[in-house]
């Protein structure tokens, strides 16, 4: 019989729906959603497929409780009375691997880190009737977090985050994680069959990640999870059952119009790469170009893009040329939308055009915005 959890995923501030809508069309119920956060009720498989399938989590987390806890007194009493044996075993290795604390009493990392650990030792010490803990089985790590004075306790199910899909062992400058690449093509209405082209293609990571999405090839198919070892939890049929289903669902048979540009031919070299460990090298298709020199015949595609930030100062100075090139570029191409995401202010002026709509969103630790320039919607299909 399968377990019962209430799991939770981060996720890029902002972009909780882009989740929310995920792990509905996974076939799970959401509980609640807080900045960041998106919770929803699951079983063992579900562990499984959430990680497996998710493009938009960083990482699946088992919540194990929550209350509230204003001295370390209290905090340690309310650790020791969650069911921790129902999670970690005799031989389970578990420590906490990350504490935080916002507008909270409790603001020392390292003092919560280790009380939360001797009330867990306390807890399943009692249980199991032992004093020593040898750790020598699978990994359970821990994460605590306190807002506003409220504990929420987790065990991650995931490892190393979500967003390391295997497939980029090099980047260029700059570069967008794989699930704000994600989410920012969920943000937009390209779908498969329309074409896309990311004249900033860097290490490749949207191009990719949206060859991914057409092919329907599940960005956690080729590595390894934490909790693909908790036997005590979660079989390896499930897991094998996930795989296989993620696998019957792969149609590299679809027809792409994918692109991407860069001047640079080693970080070309290094998107190829990365396009073939992801398994898209026919699905897409790079070129040694400049922004300048953007163009295509066809209407209704669409720009998603992650141009220079400027850095450097020389960088700076440089910015209004290249996104003047970019918007230039961009008002040849009849009816087609652009997205892009930068800290670069001034791009509708150097567009000449306003945005459609403007978002604020965290590249890593940098304040960016994706500004949307919507074009026209295609004519529908005439059904056959």
């Amino acid at each position: 019989m399968n377990n019962l959890y209430e799991l939770v995923c981060p996720c890029h501030f902002g972009l909780e729906a882009v989740l929310k809508r995920e792990i509905y069309d996974l076939g799970y119920d959401i509980t609640r959603v807080d900045n960041g956060r998106v919770y929803f009720e699951g079983d063992d498989e579900a562990v499984a497929r959430a990680n497996i399938n998710l493009r938009t989590a960083e990482r699946v987390m088992i919540c194990v409780g929550e209350f509230k806890a204003v001295t370390f007194t209290e905090l340690f009493d309310r650790i020791a009375e969650l069911e921790w044996e129902r999670f970690i075993p005799k031989d389970g290795k578990f420590w906490v691997t990350k504490a935080s604390s916002v507008n909270s009493k409790l603001f020392s990392t390292s003092d919560i880190q280790s009380i939360v650990k001797k009330a867990v030792v306390t807890r399943l010490g009692k249980k199991y009737g032992i004093s020593y803990f040898e750790e020598t089985g699978s990994e359970y790590p821990i994460k605590i977090n306190i807002l506003k004075d409220t504990v929420s306790v987790c065990i991650d199910t995931t490892g190393v985050a979500l967003h390391k899909r295997g497939y980029r062992v090099a980047s260029g400058d700059a570069p967008i994680s794989e699930t704000l690449a994600a989410s920012i093509i969920k943000l937009t209405p390209w779908r498969g069959d329309r074409i896309l082209i990311d004249p900033f293609v860097g290490s490749g990571t949207i191009i990719i990640e949206a060859a991914m999405m057409a092919a329907n090839i599940a960005p956690g198919m080729h590595r390894s999870f934490t909790s693909r070892t908790w036997s005590n939890l979660i079989s390896q049929s499930i897991w094998n059952d996930v795989l296989e289903e993620a696998n019957d669902a792969i149609d590299t048979n679809v027809e792409t119009h994918l692109q991407g540009y860069d001047i640079d031919a080693k970080v070309l070299k290094i998107a190829r790469d990365n396009a073939a460990r992801a398994g898209v090298s026919d699905l897409v298709h790079f070129q040694n170009r400049d922004v300048s020199e953007l163009s295509h015949a066809k209407k209704y595609g669409f720009i998603i893009t992650n141009p220079p930030y400027g850095e450097r100062l020389e960088e700076k100075e440089a910015l209004p040329k290249l996104y003047g090139e970019l918007g230039s570029a961009f008002g040849k191409l009849e009816d087609w939308s652009a997205y892009v995401i930068t800290p670069y202010e001034e791009i509708e002026r150097d567009f000449n055009r306003k945005a459609t709509k403007k978002r604020k969103l965290y590249n890593g630790m940098i304040k960016t915005y994706l500004y949307s320039f919507e074009g026209k919607k295609p004519p529908k299909r005439k059904q056959s």
